[in-house]
Parts: structure tokens; C-alpha cells; sequence
């Protein structure tokens, strides 16, 4: 279910009102968590164990940390949370890959050949920082279970971020949310915004130069192969600005604010300012 959709649109359209229309805070984030977990079922329901299981490991290592701060079942617990995260996405993601980049070497092994499952890379990291945070002392773990199972899910940034920390999500959830005319307001533009990044620049990039000039059987001269380079920088700055901006626009009409994920990286003067 992609941001740029008749799908999400009819989707979000049934949930933003119904959101608002609850009163208790449970209730409410019972329902985006439904919301979530349907969301990230259309893409494939299967991965939803995934999801499921990363929260449900993360929840309670963060429960031991505190539990036994100082001792070596902290640790433990620790490096169980690390360690289960980083292994889905090994697994997921970059087991084949490797394999076969391997391949000219002479190593060989089974290829897993399954799809990888969307988002891994942005709930994986989200939920072992949350452990890690609580383990450094940085915030308290939440008791409740559905408060940091939205944390994981939250539809708008599931898939694609910006990855959001603990410390600055799960108080906004557990918080009683106001509707506010001005953040809808201010959301409203920003999912425009995305819709124009996202659509207008980036896939229009994408179809009338960058694809015609990479296209391999294209005959093109080499100032025309730098159009087409500085035009897929471009391309992918749409694609990961633009989709950013409508889950920041998303989030804020459902009383969330999330944290600006692009602030003219192009412009950075050094790595570490890209970064």
C-alpha cells in the first residue's frame, strides 16, 4: 500500500476521522495499531510475524534490562534484542546478496531466494535502539505492551521512515492527543508537498531521462550519461524526500510529530554533515 495510492488514500481517509473520534488514549492507539498491522499486512500478511516478533523480543528484553539493570542478564538480554534484529536482517536482506558476491570466489551455498520483507531495515533498527536506549538509561521501558508495539508499527513511517527514537515517539503515545486545526492544516501541505516531490519530480525523472539514458540499449555520449546521473540524484532525493514528507504529514494530522528526515543533504559540506 503505497503513499501515492487510491488504496492508502480511501485507507487513511477511514482512519484519521475515526482516530479523532475516540476518546481514551487505549482505544486510540488500539485502533492505529490495527490500522498498522492492516497496512503493513497488504504488502504481504505473512510478514506480519516478523514485525510481531521483533516487537514482542524487544518489549521484553527492555522489561529484563530494567529489571536486573547492572547484571549480566542485562547484558543478556541486551545482546539477545541486537542480535535477533540485526540477524532478520541479515537474513532478509543481505543473506543472498552477499552469497552472491561471493559466488566469483569460489564460495558457493543455498540461496534463500525470499522476499524481502518491507520496512526490516527501519523497524529492525527502531526497536533494538529502544532496548539499547533503555539499557544506557536513557528512558524507562513502557509497560504497556500495545503503547510499544504502535511504537514499532506506526503506519505512517513504518515502511520508509524517518526512523524515530523512543524517547521522542512513545511519549506522543501515550499522551493524550488534541486535534489541533493548525497541524492538520500544516500536515495537509506537507503531504502535497511529498505528492509533488514524489510524483511530479521523481517519477517523471525516472521515465522521460533517467531510464531512457540507462537503458542499455541506448547509444549516448558521455555529457549526456552526466544528465542523466545529476537527473537520478535528483530522482532518488524526490523519492526519499517526497515519501518522507507525506509520513511527517501523515503523522501530524493524527497528532504526531515526527522528525524532519531531510534538510538539504545535497548542500552538506563534509560526510559527517550529510549524515
Amino acid at each position: 500500500m503505497l503513499f501515492n495510492t487510491l488504496e492508502f488514500f480511501v485507507f487513511f481517509v477511514l482512519v484519521a476521522p475515526a482516530t479523532w473520534a475516540l476518546r481514551r488514549v487505549p482505544v486510540r492507539n488500539a485502533l492505529l495499531l490495527a490500522a498498522s498491522y492492516v497496512f503493513y499486512g497488504a504488502w504481504d500478511v505473512r510478514f506480519l510475524t516478523l514485525i510481531v516478533g521483533s516487537t514482542l523480543v524487544d518489549y521484553f528484553a527492555a522489561l529484563t534490562i530494567e529489571r536486573h539493570r547492572g547484571t549480566t542478564r542485562a547484558r543478556l538480554a541486551v545482546t539477545v534484542s541486537v542480535a535477533t534484529n540485526l540477524g532478520l536482517l541479515g537474513v532478509f536482506k543481505y543473506y543472498d546478496f552477499f552469497l552472491g558476491s561471493l559466488a566469483p570466489l569460489g564460495i558457493r551455498g543455498p540461496f534463500l531466494e525470499i522476499a524481502v520483507p518491507v520496512g526490516i531495515s527501519f523497524y529492525t533498527f527502531q526497536t533494538m535502539s529502544y532496548s539499547i536506549d533503555v539499557y544506557r538509561g536513557r528512558l524507562p521501558p513502557t509497560r504497556s505492551l500495545l503503547d510499544f508495539a504502535l511504537y514499532v508499527a506506526f503506519f505512517p513511517q513504518l515502511v520508509a521512515g524517518p526512523i524515530e527514537r523512543a524517547t521522542h515517539l512513545l511519549p506522543q503515545i501515550t499522551s493524550l492527543r488534541r486535534f489541533d486545526p493548525r497541524a492538520l492544516e500544516s500536515g495537509l501541505r506537507l503531504v502535497l508537498w511529498g505528492l509533488i516531490q514524489k510524483c511530479v519530480v521523481a517519477d517523471n525523472l525516472a521515465v522521460h531521462v533517467v531510464d531512457p539514458i540507462f537503458d542499455p540499449a541506448a547509444d549516448v555520449g558521455g555529457w549526456v550519461i552526466a544528465v542523466g546521473v545529476y537527473a537520478f540524484a535528483f530522482q532518488i532525493l524526490g523519492d526519499f524526500a517526497g515519501y518522507s514528507n507525506i509520513a511527517i504529514g501523515c503523522a501530524r494530522i493524527l497528532g504526531f510529530d515526527l522528525r524532519k528526515n531531510f534538510d538539504g543533504p545535497y548542500l552538506a559540506t563534509d560526510p559527517s554533515d550529510f549524515w
